[in-house]
């Protein structure tokens, strides 16, 4: 008589056939998908989906919520994304798209403090009910267009995009601290790329293209530049 695999064994699955062999070794980043329970974050009707290889839509029916970017990311581009920003445990960290508030309960378990925006009003309401439910105290999430960033709270040590951009505003850079880290997946379906964008100076940053996937689009950011100088 076959058994139904438990949830702690899901999650190893989750984190060995996913998550390490896309390259997220770091011990402390596995350590925290160990711990956040994952499936606290996703909505009840997809709760079964929790540990999949997938993007999980947040609210209304999957097509239109894919549509308009309101999905969880599937957990190895979370897991990688965490990985490459790597939050110090002193920094404050800026989250534009918190969706269900998943990734900002995975940057607070590594940083000092997390604002996380969302444009969704639905989706503010489930990411705050969510973090508090699973006790995660230093990440805040705040109704507002992401796309301006925060420069009142300025400037952040870590910003991360949960979702793709064409581009990323120069607005948004100014509010890295020097040595602050940016991490966004740019570009246009079907070739995307992570990128990873440092603070060198006041009026320096170094881009690095880490890896390839595809997201759905954050709301309000500016199309692509048509013209190249």
């Amino acid at each position: 008589m076959s058994t139904q695999p438990s949830l702690e064994q899901l999650r190893f699955n989750m984190i060995e056939q996913q998550i390490r062999p896309w390259d997220v070794l770091d011990p402390q980043v596995l350590d925290l998908l160990a711990t956040v329970r994952r499936e606290e974050f996703v909505p009840p009707a997809h709760r079964g989906l929790a540990f999949v290889d997938m993007e999980i839509p947040l609210r209304g029916h999957p097509e239109e919520a894919i549509r308009a970017g309101q999905i969880m990311l599937a957990p190895k581009v979370e897991a990688r994304l965490l990985q490459e920003v790597n939050p110090k445990p002193h920094e404050k960290v800026l989250e534009v798209g918190a969706g269900s508030g998943h990734m900002a309960a995975l940057l607070a378990g590594r940083a000092q403090r997390v604002i996380s925006l969302e444009i969704e009003p639905e989706l503010v309401k489930m990411a705050r009910e969510n973090l508090h439910k699973a006790g995660v105290r230093n990440a805040e999430v705040r109704e507002a267009d992401g796309a301006r960033g925060l420069a009142a709270e300025g400037p952040f040590d870590v910003i991360v995009l949960s979702g793709s951009v064409a581009e990323v505003p120069p607005a948004l850079l100014q509010q890295l601290k020097v040595g602050g880290r940016l991490v966004a997946i740019v570009g246009e379906d079907p070739v995307m790329r992570t990128n990873l964008i440092t603070r060198t100076g006041e009026a320096s940053f170094t881009t690095a293209q880490r890896w390839d996937t595809v997201a759905p689009r954050l709301l309000h950011f500016p199309a692509p530049s048509r013209f190249q100088f």
